[in-house]
């Protein structure tokens, strides 16, 4: 599926799958699918030269003409998939339980044909269609355009984790916080002044940096607050949702929140806060209104030092945000010429000192279009370049030709959609289709990377590529792609891998406008509106922001029948309507909806037996306590997602019946496939969390030979049952996360020395988890053998290790990819770890656990990148071995901390003033890390056979 070519992508494959000899199509018919294919195939390439011209520059007629096509490439595919369902589905459905079944299934269809039922169907079906592309085929020849060339995807370009860093120093990080922000915040000296409660507006035009730069003062002061909280707000807020978003954040998560309304959510915040200091950051607010609502809750005698920052682009808003004498108002500035200089050739030339000279005039004429606003910088510096390599210069002209009078104060908004536009028309056509789907989530979304990525292989929109390549994979390039050329925000989790990404207002402003003008999407507010045409709907999104008021029903749409696609986000479910509404959908996508017992929607979603279209349903965090067995007739479905339903009491078995998987998630429930099952499931690649406990059904996973996610847990094991586990193990050749959990203890030892004698981790492995007690000695033996097949593995989990030894430290910490790892052993015989300098080099959180008998000390230079580091001291064993100041290595060292530092001290068997110096000691030198991290140390409970000692330490937690 595709915003320029519509369905045809994936409607062209299917015309020549009809034309297979078991479908036995009449001749006159298969002559007429012939027809529609050829004429199909040329209407395709005009329809992609169409989508590369802005679409403000097309003749009207061939608008038109675009439109009427992609249409009716909707409908053809409608009628196909309709044909199909009917054939494929009732075969699928027949036993899979011999070789000959594909016969079976022929055998069937052929069957089936001669009652001439589906003949009939299929036959008015193409002659209608044919009759309707013979009418609007006349328009083709008015599309002339010029098409630029599209790029290949790639993967994340490295650079570009710095390259926003370097916009977020430019922005002012070094400059403008430390100096005038800062002096404005009042941060410094015990002034009575500066104890009142102060706030901060930053005001400027969109794209300047406004949260950039209020991101990085809440990541520089935010250790020196009690409780703090950064909440977007952005154009269309909830009042409600707000006031319990900064709350939550703040750390006040009651459950009662959902039920209370503004002034009792006000209420509760100003007490809450009543005695606390406090840091909050309000992101884009556009409305006084609001402001003056949530201001209520800030009281003007908190006199501790707090302090609350806004960002707005209206400076009425930011004088209303500063109303009194001790507040300010920081307006944001462009990047001086210079900066913007830098910022934008550090993305086009990162390994170059300067700008080539044959670009050099291009390059000063684009910056000066850019106006010094960094998000029109790092947009059209990433559209000039392809991977590492960078555009030729005719196709800067290009872009120059194309940003117009460039951004000046009075014409900004127009013109930074304009510079966006330009982006978004560089892009290749399947990549402009998955921006464009970005539309369906509302403002400041965190939009998870691999829910979006599913979505889009279920819409379609993911072009196969060469054979048994994984559609997922695919769809990550394009994901890549997005962030690559700026596009979309890229969220990076505590280990500095991307996991989510934003879309930034402007950009969204723009994909919603397009959307539109394509009808694409439909959203949905609750408002009565409906942000698109209200005919042909294709794809819903419910987003009520009328939250606390009553949303209007959604009854304005004239017919939902040709509906593929509805995500409902939770506070629209009020509006949903009914599902026997929708014929032909294919993506339905409720998550973190109530739809638990109480739920109105609980009887509604019975009917989801009924959508033989299905793709994709998302039920992850739905309180859903029971799944209809009429689930089976799914025949299509590729992604179930069932994360997080802890009330769900049993899946049915016959979701094992539903072939055509390639993801099941149900983790934390666990489900238990019966024998015979598993051989048949050979499209999945994404299995959480399965039971075994029978070797049949070990065996039979390794039949799952396109897995690349697997989650599994064993209730109780024996040998063969291991033996077989591992046998399929050694077949499964793309996973790239293993987590293994075992509730035998005693057996759990020979499972792991059995994956450490038989089983050659795959090179993609990059995630290994085991939730058994273990021996460290198979870790030991795959990387001794060949650590090659360990080159990716970025995290690793041993939480039950029996012992680990300095040798396994050493050659763990040779590992080159690895950024985290957690390892807590539970019969620690050596006594003292070090945590060499040459070891650990990509390490970004490190936790080493090894209880009251050990110590661990850091050499100079050690876990150079770590920003989160948890390890444990044994008290009792420090001073035994002469380290009487508990010097672990800690002064002027770990130099990359940003986070949390935690120390589990061990104090069993030592005297109270011990563990009070050693407390001191470790703290004194964490206190004196410049970059500040929070600091806790965790007093572990003494031993019981020291309880008669009065004079041990005490149980406590600082």
């Amino acid at each position: 599926m595709n915003i320029v070519t519509g369905a045809m992508g994936s409607l062209i494959p299917k015309l020549g799958e009809l034309l297979m000899e078991e479908y036995k199509l009449h001749k006159r018919v298969k002559k007429d699918v012939e027809f529609l294919g050829k004429e199909l195939e040329s209407m395709h390439a005009a329809l992609i030269k169409v989508g590369e011209v802005p679409r403000e520059q097309l003749d009207r007629q061939v608008k038109l003409w675009a439109d009427e096509v992609r249409d009716l490439s909707y409908n053809m595919e409608d009628v196909v998939d309709k044909f199909l369902v009917r054939v494929d589905g009732d075969g699928i459905q027949q036993p899979h339980d011999n070789s000959s079944r594909f016969k079976e299934l022929k055998n069937k269809m052929i069957g089936l044909f001669k009652k001439g039922k589906n003949h009939h169907r299929i036959a008015d079906a193409v002659k209608e269609i044919k009759e309707q592309l013979q009418e609007v085929a006349a328009r083709r020849d008015r599309n002339k355009v010029v098409v630029p060339n599209p790029t290949e995807p790639i993967t994340i370009d490295p650079c570009l984790r710095a390259l926003y860093a370097e916009a977020t120093e430019l922005v002012g990080i070094y400059g403008k916080r430390d100096q005038e922000l800062m002096r404005l915040l009042s941060m410094e000296g015990d002034d009575a002044s500066n104890k009142r409660l102060k706030k901060v507006s930053i005001v400027g035009f969109g794209g300047l940096g406004k949260t950039t730069l209020a991101s990085a003062v809440y990541e520089k002061i935010k250790g020196d607050f009690d409780c703090r909280a950064f909440v977007p707000v952005g154009q269309n807020p909830d009042m409600q949702k707000v006031l319990r978003d900064i709350l939550i954040d703040l750390g006040n998560s009651h459950s009662d929140l959902a039920i209370l309304d503004a002034n009792q959510l006000i209420k509760k915040l100003h007490d809450f806060l009543e005695n606390k200091r406090y840091l909050v950051i309000i992101d884009d607010i556009w409305d006084e209104k609001l402001w003056k609502g949530i201001n209520f809750a800030f009281s003007k005698r908190n006199n501790l030092g707090s302090r609350l920052i806004t960002t707005t682009r209206d400076f009425d808003v930011s004088k209303s945000c500063c109303s009194s004498d001790d507040d300010s108002t920081y307006k944001m500035e462009p990047l001086s010429t210079d900066d913007s200089r830098r910022l934008f050739h550090k993305r086009i030339f990162p390994d170059a000192s300067e700008c080539p000279s044959e670009f050099q005039q291009v390059s000063e004429d684009i910056l000066k279009k850019c106006g010094g606003v960094p998000l029109a910088l790092i947009t059209i510096a990433s559209a000039l370049t392809s991977g590492q390599r960078v555009k030729p210069k005719h196709e800067w002209d290009i872009m120059l030709q194309s940003l117009g009078s460039g951004l000046t104060e009075d014409n900004s908004l127009v013109e930074m959609r304009r510079i966006l536009s330009s982006s978004y028309y560089n892009l290749p056509s399947h990549l402009k289709t998955c921006l464009l789907y970005l539309c369906i989530y509302p403002e400041d979304s965190k939009i998870a990377r691999d829910k979006l990525i599913w979505k889009w292989v279920a819409e379609g929109f993911v072009l196969h590529g060469n054979q048994g390549t994984s559609l997922f994979l695919l769809g990550l390039n394009y994901f890549n792609e997005l962030i690559n050329r700026s596009m979309i925000q890229p969220i990076y989790d505590s280990l500095g891998q991307v996991y989510a990404c934003r879309v930034h207002d402007m950009v969204l402003d723009l994909i919603c406008n397009l959307s539109h003008e394509a009808k694409f999407v439909n959203v949905f507010d609750g408002t009565g509106n409906i942000m698109s045409s209200q005919s042909n709907v294709r794809r819903l999104s419910l987003q009520n922001k009328m939250e606390d008021h009553q949303a209007k029903p959604l009854t304005n749409i004239m017919s939902m029948s040709r509906v593929r696609s509805i995500t409902i986000f939770p506070p629209a479910v009020s509006i949903m309507p009914a599902l026997s509404r929708f014929e032909v959908l294919r993506v339905l996508d409720l998550s973190d909806c109530n739809l638990g017992e109480s739920s109105s929607l609980q009887p509604n979603l019975k009917g989801v037996g009924h959508f033989n279209h299905l793709r994709y349903l998302g039920l992850s965090g739905t309180r859903i306590s029971k799944l209809p067995a009429e689930i089976e007739n799914l025949q299509f479905l590729e992604v179930l997602d069932l994360e997080y339903c802890t009330q769900l009491d049993e899946l049915p078995s016959t979701i094992w019946n539903l072939r055509r998987l390639i993801y099941l998630n149900v983790y934390p429930y666990k489900v238990v496939p019966t024998p015979g099952v598993l051989q048949d499931m050979t499209s999945i690649e994404v299995l959480r969390e399965i039971l075994v406990s029978l070797n049949i059904i070990a065996q039979e996973l390794g039949n799952l030979a396109r897995l690349r996610q697997l989650q599994i847990r064993f209730e109780d094991g024996s040998l063969d049952l291991y033996e077989g586990f591992v046998k399929s193990l050694c077949n499964l050749h793309h996973i790239e996360c293993l987590n293994i959990y075992c509730n035998s203890k005693e057996k759990s030892f020979e499972l792991m020395d059995l994956l450490g004698e038989h089983w050659v981790p795959p090179v993609h492995l990059h995630e290994f988890v085991s939730w058994m007690p273990s021996q460290i000695s198979a870790l030991r033996g795959w990387i001794r053998r060949d650590p090659s097949h360990l080159s990716n593995l970025s995290e690793l989990f041993l939480p039950s290790v029996k012992e680990v030894q300095q040798e396994d430290v050493e050659i763990i910490g040779g590992l080159l990819s690895l950024r985290c790892l957690w390892i807590e052993s539970t019969h620690q015989t050596q006594r003292l770890l070090v945590i060499r300098a040459d070891g650990f080099r990509c390490m970004v959180n490190f936790n080493l656990d090894c209880g009251s008998a050990a110590q661990i000390k850091f050499e100079p230079g050690a876990l150079p990148r770590a920003e989160e580091v948890r390890f444990s001291l044994g008290v009792r064993v420090a001073k035994e071995d002469g380290n009487r100041g508990f010097d672990l290595g800690l002064q002027g060292n770990l130099l990359s901390l940003r986070r949390d530092v935690r120390v589990w001290m061990y104090c069993g068997g030592a005297r109270v003033g011990e563990a009070k110096e050693a407390e001191a000691a470790v703290r004194h030198a964490l206190d004196a890390h410049p970059n500040h991290p929070r600091i806790d140390i965790v007093m572990q409970p003494r031993p019981a056979k020291d309880a008669h000692d009065d004079d041990l330490c005490e149980d406590e937690e600082n």
